[in-house]
């Protein structure tokens, strides 16, 4: 099932000591379990700009990908920009070894099904849509190249400043 969690601002909850650990097992754990739960529904994101993400724990260039899309939310979040990384691994438990070592300060989704894959057609890892307010697709990149990012970020502003 297609769901979204929430990832603000980790660093700023996890304390010192057993609190800490407490915490920090809570964000790793309680999204992916939450996910079950709730349905992933680009619509509800109308008058957004989504960049929307497909990825896998053993995929090299998401290592790269999940910093940088850390500081476009942060830089763009309160403009409207909205990330939703899509997870395509089929144990749970590898998304969150990989969210330990690459924490998601955006939005985290899981494709257990893959419906999402279908209806996207993802051919590589990462794949990631740039998407309207209007809700249509702008862009398509496959893979994730360090390169590009310069490109990437102007994309998304000017998705931001259109209407």
């Amino acid at each position: 099932m297609n769901s979204v969690t929430s990832r603000p601002g980790v660093t700023d909850i996890i304390r010192s000591g057993i609190a800490g650990t407490f915490f920090a097992v809570l964000l790793i754990v309680v999204p992916i379990t939450a996910n079950a739960a709730n349905t992933l529904n680009l619509s509800d994101y109308q008058g957004k700009v989504v960049v929307l993400d497909f990825w896998a724990s053993w995929c090299v260039p998401c290592r790269r990908s999940f910093p940088w899309m850390n500081e476009m939310q942060q830089k763009y979040g309160d403009d409207g920009l909205v990330i939703i990384a899509v997870n395509l691994d089929n144990e749970s438990s590898d998304a969150r070894k990989f969210l330990q070592q690459y924490p998601a300060e955006f939005w985290i989704s899981y494709d257990h099904d893959r419906q999402l894959v279908r209806k996207y057609a993802v051919e590589a890892m990462p794949s990631s849509f740039l998407i309207g307010r209007d809700g249509s697709i702008i862009e398509r990149h496959l893979g994730f190249k360090s390169g590009k990012t310069d490109e990437y970020e102007a994309a998304i502003v000017a998705a931001l400043q259109s209407n």
